[in-house]
């Protein structure tokens, strides 16, 4: 006589390893998703600053919030990027821009389905006019969004980038979307460090308990110089 498993042990078996699977697979998965962020977040500051490098070498001068006019970052960064898709402005198109911002007079396609970035801590909308003077899509599906606009004398330049696209989610702040800022020397600053608009001792401007409505844009220097900051964002 041969010993085997019989029909009811090999079910018992196949059911443990599916309460396996489905207790670790979904860790797994995160874990794979925070270090593509995690990576994705480097390479684009890499590639951001060598665009603002490489216009520094034809031109023999910064890019400085001081001397550059309304709208004009855009097509200067989309010729030192790999960029393959135009996706407007989002404050003067609204209707026709990726990412529209539907505050703006302007909105009027109320019926059309369009992505809404929320806060680090998932808690609200955004207000999109960090974002919303210049969009574009880079050739590795990444999307950069651009703020371009002086306000009461006191000219701000934001480079922001959603690393996975604006049609993946989770579209959150301190997640996959992440801003930089050019300073008045034309250095390009990650959002949070010290000296950048939405920088706080306090961690304002990037925790799970903070209710501000910018909660989530001062977390870009915390991932790049924390390396646990991916694995335990929004806890």
């Amino acid at each position: 006589m041969k010993q085997a498993f019989t029909m009811a042990e090999v079910l018992i078996t196949i059911g443990i390893i599916g309460v396996v699977a489905a207790m670790t697979l979904p860790s797994l998965i995160n874990n794979a998703q925070n270090k593509e962020f995690e990576e994705g977040l480097k390479r684009s500051y890499s590639i951001l600053s060598q665009a603002l490098d490489m216009y520094y070498a034809q031109n023999g001068e910064r890019l400085i919030p001081e001397t550059i006019g309304y709208h004009e970052l855009k097509p200067i960064l989309m010729k030192y990027l790999n960029s393959v898709y135009d996706c407007g402005y989002g404050e003067s198109d609204p209707n026709s821009a990726c990412i529209p911002n539907i505050n703006t007079p302007n909105f009027t396609d109320e019926n059309r389905k369009f992505v809404k970035y929320r806060t680090y801590n998932n808690k609200a909308d955004i207000d999109m006019a960090n974002f919303d003077d210049g969009q574009f899509v880079l050739n590795d599906g990444s999307l950069i969004l651009v703020n371009n606009y002086t306000y009461q004398n006191d000219p701000n330049l934001y480079i922001s980038v959603d690393l996975n696209g604006f049609q993946k989610r989770p579209n959150m702040l301190g997640h996959d979307l992440f801003m930089f800022q050019i300073d008045e020397k034309g250095n390009l600053l990650p959002m949070g460090a010290k000296g950048t608009t939405y920088y706080s001792e306090d961690d304002e401007y990037c925790s799970p308990a903070s209710s501000s409505e910018f909660n989530g844009a001062g977390c870009t220097y915390n991932a790049l110089t924390d390396k646990t900051f991916f694995r335990r964002r929004g806890r």
